[in-house]
């Protein structure tokens, strides 16, 4: 019995010069997949001097449980009530938005104007099941608080089988 030499790539590299004529490089061809990768990211998440803006913009929740509710506050700071969309349904509350800020900076006589736009969306999922027809909510100071009363519990109710 003869031994022979395993080429892992060497099919590959066959094919790929048949068509190219040149030998195939699986790791030029990772290079080039990991660069278009970051292009992609890059498009659909913008930055602007470091800061991610666009799609990255998620406000910080918090939830606190009492007895007959949930307490949750969102910080989105920099937007007006007009611009925020609150949803409840029993299981879950969606909270969206949109915000649009704008710099301006004078310096030298040179007046900088930038503009920021975002839209956000968050969707917080529940422990239990709430009234969604009687949440309360308030926006202060970049703070939306929303009082989520929880829904009450469905007795257990015994049912008669018939058999036959």
């Amino acid at each position: 019995m003869a031994l022979i030499r395993w080429e892992p790539f060497r099919d590959i590299g066959r094919l790929q010069s048949l068509r190219d004529s040149e030998r195939w490089e699986p790791f030029r061809e990772i290079d080039t997949l990991q660069r278009q990768l970051n292009r992609l990211f890059d498009r659909l998440i913008p930055t602007d001097d470091g800061e991610r803006t666009g799609f990255t913009f998620t406000p910080a929740a918090e939830i606190e449980e009492t007895n007959d509710s949930f307490h949750l506050r969102l910080e989105i700071p920099g937007l007006e009530a007009k611009d925020v969309n609150v949803e409840a349904t029993p299981e879950s509350v969606l909270i969206s938005g949109e915000r649009k800020s704008e710099t301006r900076t004078e310096e030298n006589g040179l007046t900088r104007s930038e503009f920021r736009y975002g839209k956000f969306q968050r969707v917080i999922p529940l422990p239990s099941l709430i009234q969604n027809d009687k949440v309360q909510a308030e926006y202060k100071d970049g703070i939306l608080r929303l009082t989520l009363p929880k829904a009450e519990p469905e007795k257990h109710k015994a049912v008669k089988v018939n058999l036959g």
